[in-house]
């Protein structure tokens, strides 16, 4: 159960009482994606799933008399996991890490690959984007991508005409 566990907390951001939470009800697996009702900020969220979340979910063997997706044998709902994470993390060499930090690695990659933070803001279900601003620090070649998009949608918007009256246009201006 906790590599399943693991797997949706990196891909959606989850906090861990969200994930263990988790009611079968919740899934949208047409739509791909969770439907969060109870949060830490007391508003609703949709959270998108990916192929490797879907997988994960899929595999997880459903407790016939259980509405959880995460439980234990008897059916109900895992209250903690640490045990099993930290026996996990001391196997994998892993030292100073909590399970929140999956939450963070999750914001992480998003703003190191070039998501704005007001996705990741949104995805984290923060409601000021103060809270979120934490892991701009992470990705300081963000104005450099954002105006290389400007530039590559400009070439494909101005057509080998429109550079030349441009061109044509400042040889004018530059010989007056």
């Amino acid at each position: 159960h906790l590599r399943s566990i693991v797997v949706v907390a990196l891909n959606t951001g989850m906090r861990k009482g969200e994930i263990l939470g988790l009611k079968w009800q919740d899934m949208d697996f047409n739509r791909g994606i969770i439907y969060l009702y109870n949060t830490k900020n007391g508003e609703k969220r949709e959270i998108p799933i990916n192929e490797m979340v879907k997988t994960a979910l899929l595999r997880t063997l459903k407790h016939p008399d259980s509405p959880y997706i995460f439980c234990d044998k008897t059916g109900r709902p895992f209250k903690d996991i640490k045990k099993s994470f930290f026996t996990a993390l001391k196997k994998s060499g892993i030292i100073n890490f909590r399970f929140h930090d999956l939450r963070h690695t999750f914001a992480s990659q998003l703003v190191m690959a070039g998501v704005d933070l007001n996705t990741v803001r949104e995805l984290l279900g923060h409601k000021s984007l103060e809270m979120t601003l934490r892991y701009a620090h992470l990705s300081p070649d963000h104005k450099r991508r954002a105006v290389d998009i400007l530039n590559k949608r400009m070439d494909t918007i101005w057509t080998p005409e429109a550079k030349e009256r441009i061109a044509e246009n400042r040889l004018a201006f530059v010989t007056h």
